[in-house]
């Protein structure tokens, strides 16, 4: 008798954007056909990826996090500019936030730290990088967009556990759990 695969499913944490600065963050590129935008109710800033999960492990990983987020404050982020990742030959586009207080490298350690310790997430090679995917290019393209005006600085105070259902027209996330944070 052949054993059953267990169900899988495709998660990440974030902070979530306040709904006024993903409109805005939405806006910043121009329309172009070399880009494929992420659409604006998607717009967020990964903590954690974990890629294919158990579908049993999405409740663990809920409770993981709302304990490492637990009694923490809202993150303050400054958006500082687009960055073409990487430089020369972008695959994507993306908006480059500086945490000036370092709560938000603080928040990310914190949860990234717990799903490690309880083996949901390999530890991330390279240090946390504040910032929010804007748009990807397509194949083969090589685009260099003029940007409109960034977002002023916002303060961000929910996390959320998303599953992520990829879609021949883009992702589709579904939060999971999410958290408040103190203001």
């Amino acid at each position: 008798m052949e054993k059953s695969r267990p169900s899988k499913a495709r998660l990440f944490v974030a902070l979530e954007l306040p709904e006024a600065t993903r409109g805005q963050a939405a806006r910043i590129l121009p329309a172009h056909r070399g880009l494929r935008p992420a659409a604006e109710q998607t717009l967020h800033v990964t903590l954690a990826f974990l890629g294919w999960t158990d579908e049993g492990d999405i409740g663990r990983v809920g409770a993981l996090t709302g304990e490492a987020v637990a009694g923490r404050r809202a993150v303050e982020l400054v958006p500082t500019g687009v960055r073409a990742v990487p430089p020369r030959r972008p695959r994507l586009f993306a908006l480059d936030l500086e945490d000036p207080a370092g709560a938000g490298g603080e928040l990310q350690a914190a949860v990234a730290g717990a799903l490690v310790e309880a083996a949901l997430l390999e530890p991330e090679k390279r240090p946390f990088w504040p910032h929010v995917t804007l748009a990807r290019v397509r194949r083969g393209r090589v685009v260099v967009p003029g940007g409109g005006p960034l977002p002023g600085a916002f303060r961000a105070d929910r996390v959320v556990v998303y599953r992520s259902m990829l879609r021949p027209d883009g992702a589709v996330y579904e939060p999971q759990r999410s958290f408040t944070l103190e203001p």
